[in-house]
């Protein structure tokens, strides 16, 4: 750790990943924030012996000291306190000797900051980060003249003292701290020089108090080239990797807008303002930024001068192509197609194979977002991928392949072998993004399939693993859709258990993570609305239910109707609910949802049942229970299974119906919700009694006590979701039972517990005879 963080002083050739831009035209020069920087090295580097770990967060903290933009007072002492407060105060003490000194302070400062670095002894060599940029401060601070000095030794003390300003002040912006870019520059003449500085003044005009003292206000100064580079490298990483700690997608337009006004021409400065525009989903400024991106990456010479023609074609058809994905995003399926198909077109005309391979993907990505079959030109762009050796598509390739068997009804080995292989293919490129996608589909995978303990064990292994991602800025690669996905199934595992607890955690870690503005938040919000419904309706609380329903709809319109039709059954509204079923069975026929088709069969016996219709449930059932079984979804099957013991005991064969229910009560009490496995087993002890009245009075006895002890195991499974209209159903059927076998105290202790439920509930629940 010592050697990384030292190499700050002693690697002359480190960049930190910096993007660097082509033209500019924004020179370095002296400012008051850089001389408090100056002082910080210089406290360092002459003070007293610093402990180990605090000059490990000082050596972190030098580099984003440089090329960050420049900060307020207040703003750099904080930031260096945390990491060492002794160092902090010297350089406090520092600053003040030359503020509210003489001009001859602040020179007699830099007469001697050269000692440091030139003693034998020092730590900073003259070819290192911190040598380099004492050195060129060095050169810039003597080539100004007198008038040049008097006036950053004025802008020294209006910085420092504005730090100590009361709110009823008026000071000077920092804005006006700073000289032009020409003042300061290390190309300029000095006869220039001094005719301007003999006209300008220092700008005085007042700046309010609140932006003085607004810490993540950004910089509104221009910025040099090396400050610009750091922070678009900065954000864009940000961006990436952890969103939540990038500037506010408002205070980064600000910002990106400040540096274009400088320089219009600054191609990446456009790139970003794309990314941060998709934050925000703004169809008008993504596309305005990312067509004047390739246009400026044109005009900067990068593309155009240095690969003649064939540059300038290449931006024009990956700008087609970004153009497309854009579009793709933002659900302008027709559009994206034509800005594909002019990719493909040029690409075609300038024999651009890895562009046509990037083509290809995104066509059958596009194809698959419109519901049409595109396995077959998936397949297609995964064996061309693999002839041009481009591993990513490769892997893109094979995932979307899986996605589309499981759909199709593959096998679970079938498609983890498929899986095994690409994470071989990414382990061994250090492909880390990829893996964490592979993780996160395999646990939606497994979650499909109803085995919820795979499920948990796939998502804790994506949550617990190190990222592959080089560990810049402090972030790890934590704030991607994969993780967002792996949370919410963890989230919607617990809340079947009825940890709840557990939930509230695993929701409050995802709105922090992922706030509401960014991209990924819909996955947490649905999740958390989704549990917010199933929580309401298990506790018979109709109406808390209805209002998550409006909300669902807006965040996926097929959830909210299938929800909707839930609420309209359980208020009795039968003839709406079937017409929006219906609506929506043939909606999910059409785009192949099988799942959900399924469990609008369920809900549609279900209202069977009310009309007492249970000979016409069975078709129904029946044809549910194959398609479940077809595309191996267990859990729905198990449900299915349930529904059909259910039709069967009140049809009046409850021996079939127990038969049939120990089909499905193994994966149930293994993988299933608490609510079916309090389900399985009340409908277990009700099978129980109605086989009970056709045996001798000793088999009888024997039999309604296994149904005693069978409604007890499923109270206790209702009561870890405090589920009171099931709890009272249970104690309705135990106080008949203990009656029935002459057991008085159990009986009145039953019957008490039915009472007190019954008053607490005050809306009469559905007969027990005619609910699962």
């Amino acid at each position: 750790m010592a050697s990384v963080h030292e190499s700050l002083y002693f690697n002359p050739m480190m960049t930190n990943g910096v993007v660097h831009a082509n033209v500019f035209g924004i020179k370095d020069w002296v400012t008051p924030y850089k001389i408090s920087v100056l002082a910080l090295l210089y406290e360092m580097t002459t003070s007293k012996p610093i402990a180990l770990q605090e000059r490990r967060r000082l050596n972190k903290l030098i580099l984003p000291l440089q090329q960050g933009p420049d900060l307020t007072l207040d703003q750099f002492l904080k930031t260096v306190e945390e990491c060492c407060p002794q160092t902090a105060y010297a350089v406090k003490l520092r600053l003040h000797e030359m503020a509210d000194g003489e001009l001859k302070d602040m020179e007699y400062f830099f007469a001697t900051l050269p000692t440091p670095f030139s003693a034998i002894d020092s730590e900073a060599y003259k070819t290192s980060v911190v040598g380099l940029f004492m050195r060129h401060m060095l050169l810039a601070y003597n080539k100004l003249s007198f008038s040049q000095v008097y006036k950053l030794y004025k802008a020294l003390q209006q910085y420092y003292h504005s730090h100590y300003a009361q709110p009823g002040d008026v000071q000077v912006g920092l804005p006006a701290l700073a000289a032009d870019d020409s003042d300061m520059d290390l190309t300029s003449t000095e006869d220039n020089v001094g005719e301007r500085m003999e006209k300008e003044e220092l700008d005085t005009a007042p700046l309010h108090e609140s932006e003085l003292r607004n810490e993540d206000a950004p910089s509104r100064g221009p910025l040099s080239q090396k400050q610009a580079e750091y922070f678009l490298a900065r954000q864009a990483y940000l961006l990436k990797n952890d969103e939540n700690k990038a500037l506010k997608p408002s205070a980064l337009q600000d910002e990106l807008n400040n540096m274009l006004k400088f320089n219009p021409d600054f191609a990446e400065a456009h790139y970003l303002s794309y990314l941060n525009s998709m934050r925000v989903q703004d169809i008008f400024i993504s596309t305005h930024s990312l067509l004047h991106y390739f246009d400026r990456l044109i005009l900067s010479g990068s593309e155009g001068k240095s690969n003649g023609d064939e540059g300038y074609g290449r931006s024009l058809r990956y700008a087609a192509l970004n153009l497309a994905a854009l579009h793709c995003r933002f659900g302008h399926y027709q559009q994206a197609d034509l800005a594909l198909q002019e990719a493909i077109r040029i690409a075609q005309e300038s024999n651009d194979h890895v562009c046509l391979q990037h083509c290809l993907s995104w066509l059958y990505t596009l194809e698959q977002m419109k519901g049409s079959d595109s396995s077959v030109l998936t397949e297609d762009s995964v064996k061309m991928a693999a002839h041009f050796c481009l591993p990513y598509l490769v892997s893109l390739g094979i995932q979307s392949l899986v996605q589309q068997g499981a759909v199709q009804g593959k096998t679970a080995h079938e498609l983890m072998d498929a899986l095994k292989d690409t994470d071989i293919l990414h382990w061994k490129h250090s492909l880390s993004e990829l893996i964490d996608i592979s993780l996160a589909q395999t646990t939606s995978i497994w979650r499909m399939y109803g085995k919820s303990t795979m499920a948990q064990q796939q998502a804790q292994l994506l949550l617990n693993m190190n990222s592959l991602e080089q560990v810049n800025f402090g972030v790890q690669q934590n704030n991607t859709e994969a993780f967002a996905v792996a949370l919410c199934h963890l989230a919607e595992l617990h809340a079947e258990q009825g940890l709840y607890g557990a939930v509230s955690e695993v929701l409050k870690h995802l709105k922090e993570q992922f706030p509401p503005h960014t991209q990924h938040a819909k996955l947490w919000m649905l999740c958390d609305l989704k549990i917010q419904f199933d929580r309401a309706m298990n506790d018979g609380k109709y109406h808390l239910a209805e209002p998550h329903v409006t909300a669902i709809a807006a965040l996926n319109k097929t959830e909210g109707l299938y929800r909707k039709a839930q609420v309209l059954k359980a208020l009795n509204r039968t003839t709406e609910a079937y017409s929006i079923l219906q609506r929506l069975q043939l909606y999910c026929e059409k785009t192949k949802y099988t799942e959900m088709i399924i469990r609008v069969m369920l809900v549609t016996a279900e209202l069977h049942w009310e009309s007492s219709g249970f000979a016409t449930a069975l078709p129904l059932l029946l044809q549910a229970l194959a398609l479940a079984r077809q595309h191996h979804l267990q859990a729905l099957a198990s449900e299915t299974i349930l529904h059909l013991a259910f039709t069967q005991l009140m049809l009046g064969v409850p021996e079939q119906a127990l038969g049939v229910l120990h089909e499905a009560m193994e994966p149930i009490l293994a993988h299933g919700a608490v609510m079916d496995k309090g389900r399985a087993l009340l409908l277990a002890a009700r099978c129980q009694m109605a086989m009970a009245g056709t045996r001798s009075n000793g088999q009888r006895h024997a039999a309604l006590g296994l149904a005693v002890q069978t409604l007890g195991e499923a109270a206790a499974y209702f009561s870890m979701l405090d589920c009171k209209e099931r709890l009272r159903d249970v104690h309705y059927l135990q106080a008949r039972l203990h009656h029935t076998l002459g057991q008085t105290p159990q009986r009145n202790k039953c019957a008490m517990l039915f009472r007190l439920l019954d008053q607490e509930l005050q809306a009469p629940g559905a007969a027990v005879a005619m609910r699962l």
